[in-house]
């Protein structure tokens, strides 16, 4: 089938713009790279997310590299989806969905199933999106006098390009660590058993079909720096980010195909 959930029928050029798109948004320092080329950091920072293997791939990389991990999130865009993500789970589902935030929720899961050492978690829960991630996260760390000289940030993959812009911003005016994106993985979709799915993508919850393109669309409305954007010539909550020429000709390749529901694409989801 050429259809992605609701949306169709694709063809190539609609599947390579979606990638195009998403390869953008889903900024990756780490890459490819080997254990002894990979940049080193001392801190791991999780933006709370509705993905829980954005968790699995925070604590994995502050176990093994035995320093501290930060949870960032309380309530917003993502919490319910969160929510409904842990109650599905057939492990995690016996943490407290009740918990009133995401970073505790999170943190629940990191010590109860996943064998991070208390000691090594910090949790900030009073944020509700992105730009407040950076700023009380920041925050967090200057209370408990933590300088790290590097962090390494985990976010839901397609916001993570702003997620690195947001704590950029936090850093203005002081010496920001230096920041190792990482989004666990980067989506791309394509044929799959003759249906359009996601490909090399974990196992556990995915996005729908409709929150992956409302996402994947809005981020760049966001991230343009025009008076409707979020940079400094808009509401300026972000530094300048620059977007490719590719990137936007693939963005106004789906916005104007007419192969999707154009009141959904675009709309504020995700902090």
């Amino acid at each position: 089938m050429s259809f992605f959930g609701p949306y169709g029928p694709l063809d190539a050029d609609d599947i390579a713009a979606i990638n195009t798109v998403a390869r953008f948004l889903a900024l990756d320092d780490l890459g490819g790279r080997d254990t002894h080329n990979a940049p080193a950091f001392d801190l791991v920072v999780l933006a709370g997310n509705a993905l829980l293997w954005t968790l699995e791939g925070a604590v994995k990389k502050a176990r093994t590299a035995n320093v501290p991990l930060l949870i960032s999130g309380g309530i917003g865009h993502s919490t319910r989806l969160l929510a409904a993500a842990v109650d599905a789970h057939p492990v995690y589902r016996k943490a407290l969905a009740s918990q009133t935030s995401e970073a505790r929720l999170l943190g629940d899961i990191a010590a109860m199933f996943l064998g991070l050492d208390q000691s090594l978690l910090l949790l900030e829960d009073a944020s509700t999106n992105c730009g407040e991630n950076g700023l009380f996260s920041r925050r967090v760390l200057d209370d408990t006098g933590l300088a790290p000289t590097a962090m390494l940030l985990v976010q839901d993959p397609l916001m993570q390009r702003r997620t690195d812009a947001s704590f950029r911003q936090a850093w203005t005016n002081a010496t920001c660590p230096a920041i190792v994106n990482w989004p666990v993985q980067v989506p791309r979709i394509g044929y799959r058993d003759d249906r359009i799915d996601y490909l090399q993508s974990p196992n556990s919850r995915k996005w729908t079909p409709e929150r992956f393109l409302s996402l994947l669309t809005g981020e760049i409305q966001r991230l343009t720096d025009d008076e409707n954007g979020y940079g400094p010539r808009g509401k300026g909550f972000l530094p300048h980010v620059d977007i490719p020429d590719d990137v936007q000709a693939a963005w106004r390749s789906i916005m104007r195909s007419g192969k999707f529901d154009t009141a959904a694409l675009g709309r504020p989801a995700g902090g």
